[in-house]
């Protein structure tokens, strides 16, 4: 099946899970990815003759090493800013007008690990709260891109992001103990007392109706320009946790795809995805995945 004919067929209900593939595509240098920041960080703090991440440690493990051997001096700003600023420079490509207004004329929520708001800057979407929640820049899971105020993340177009936003730096997921802390968040969402998803079985009232978790856990999810390797940690004991609930409450279950291109797949990645109920889907290349054929069909 061809990724068109996957978006014709299930537009309708659908959210779009985007990872750093997209700013990637198209360039003709490395300069958009995470692992060319963390190496320009730890050339200016570890050592000014690092070239690349060893292997042995993951890119959050690396966050940390950097974090750990940082002395941050009077008026220096922290590691979280520094990533960020060098991410200002970044700025839209075709694909994200193409996709983020495929997905604005349809309804179609988006979810991304990235950062930077290339997808939201792409079509001129505004920062907005959905509400509902204390906000805090830490965690600022109500808050969105979008063109029109929203109250239920499932019925509307907007930019959810997952990892953090560039605009609240102390919200930017980079070391291992970042995403453990966004795991202890999200749990205590999911099971904690009444208002917590895996005890509220019309998921109207729950803590996270009104963040991208919502979408997360009552969309079909279509997942693309992600690794996601067994070093995502969130996201993919978010997938389990989904798995889980669907299993509680079968009424909600929703199916998922997880698009790759050939030859960049394990049996490991395999078996788990499997696990979670999300179908691979595989394609040559990835002008497959951002070609505006695709988007404008």
């Amino acid at each position: 099946m061809k990724l068109a004919t996957l978006l014709k067929k299930n537009h309708s209900d659908l959210a779009l899970v985007v990872g750093n593939g997209i700013n990637r595509y198209g360039t003709a240098t490395s300069e958009n990815s995470w692992d060319n920041l963390l190496s320009k960080l730890a050339r200016s703090h570890l050592n000014p003759n690092h070239k690349a991440i060893p292997s042995g440690v993951s890119l959050t493990e690396f966050y940390d090493v950097l974090e750990l051997s940082y002395t941050r001096a009077v008026g220096q700003t922290s590691l979280q800013q520094q990533f960020c600023n060098l991410m200002d420079t970044w700025r839209p490509l075709k694909q994200h007008e193409l996709i983020a207004s495929w997905a604005s004329q349809r309804n179609v929520p988006v979810l991304t690990t990235n950062f930077e708001n290339t997808l939201g800057a792409a079509i001129t979407c505004s920062i907005r709260r959905a509400g509902g929640n204390k906000f805090t820049d830490y965690y600022p899971w109500d808050t969105y891109f979008g063109t029109n105020d929203i109250v239920d993340p499932c019925a509307h177009f907007a930019i959810w992001h997952i990892n953090g936003m560039q605009q609240y730096r102390r919200s930017v997921r980079l070391g291992l103990s970042h995403y453990m802390g966004s795991v202890e968040r999200a749990r205590s969402w999911l099971h904690k007392g009444s208002k917590g998803l895996f005890n509220d079985r019309d998921a109207t009232g729950w803590r996270g109706a009104s963040t991208w978790l919502q979408v997360f856990f009552h969309k079909p999810l279509l997942i693309f320009g992600l690794g996601l390797t067994e070093t995502e940690v969130f996201l993919r004991w978010l997938l389990i946790e989904r798995a889980r609930y669907f299993r509680k409450f079968p009424e909600h279950h929703k199916i998922g795809w997880y698009i790759y291109v050939q030859g960049q797949h394990d049996e490991g990645k395999e078996l788990f995805l499997k696990a979670v109920g999300i179908k691979s889907f595989a394609v040559s290349s990835h002008d497959d995945i951002y070609a505006a054929s695709n988007w404008l069909a």
